[in-house]
């Protein structure tokens, strides 16, 4: 199994985290790993509001996700345009977070950036100094590469089907939970 962390790595949780409303079935995008910690950003937990609701002055509609535990009254997002979005910080090669909002802002009212190249989230998963590390070696964790990182992780990572189909992906017992219920206790 992959235990190496590093910007842009997808974080799976393993079908054991049953429980932990944060984390249960999560994908994370790791989008900053360094020997301080780490930041990620849960990708397939959609909530009821649409950004509207966070943000008045927007006039599209763009759902906003459950990006972790921590600092959940903060709006942060991941994106594919650095080429126009200022001070926006490199995930990999394809993907960046944070950014001039205000920019943003303008960019969405003028229908010049969609749901497919941007992402919002309230709230982001973090882990301090090797904390991360010590997830993967008990096995808290799957670390995968991303096969397609701007596609998949913006515009596809939307709900539930997409820890499902990580499932799937590993094979194996893995496969065998992509189908059971989100409460196996309850069953």
């Amino acid at each position: 199994m992959n235990t190496n962390l590093s910007n842009g790595k997808l974080l799976v949780a393993d079908p054991s985290i049953i429980g932990d409303f944060s984390f249960t079935r999560a994908v994370i995008l790791l989008a900053d790993h360094n020997n301080e910690g780490s930041v990620g950003f849960i990708l397939n937990k959609p909530m009821a509001h649409d950004l509207s609701t966070f943000v008045p002055e927007i006039s599209q509609r763009f759902s906003v996700f459950e990006g972790g535990p921590v600092d959940q009254d903060r709006l942060y997002y991941i994106h594919s345009r650095s080429d126009c979005i200022p001070n926006s910080k490199p995930i990999s090669k394809n993907l960046f977070w944070g950014g001039d909002f205000d920019v943003i802002k303008n960019m969405i009212n003028d229908g010049e950036l969609s749901s497919a190249d941007i992402k919002f989230f309230l709230g982001y998963s973090g882990w301090s100094s090797n904390q991360l590390k010590e997830e993967v070696k008990r096995n808290t964790w799957i670390v995968l590469d991303d096969d397609d990182e701007k596609r998949v992780n913006i515009s596809s990572s939307n709900d539930s089907t997409f820890w499902k189909s990580k499932m799937i992906r590993l094979g194996g017992h893995y496969a065998i939970w992509a189908n059971s219920p989100s409460h196996p206790h309850l069953n």
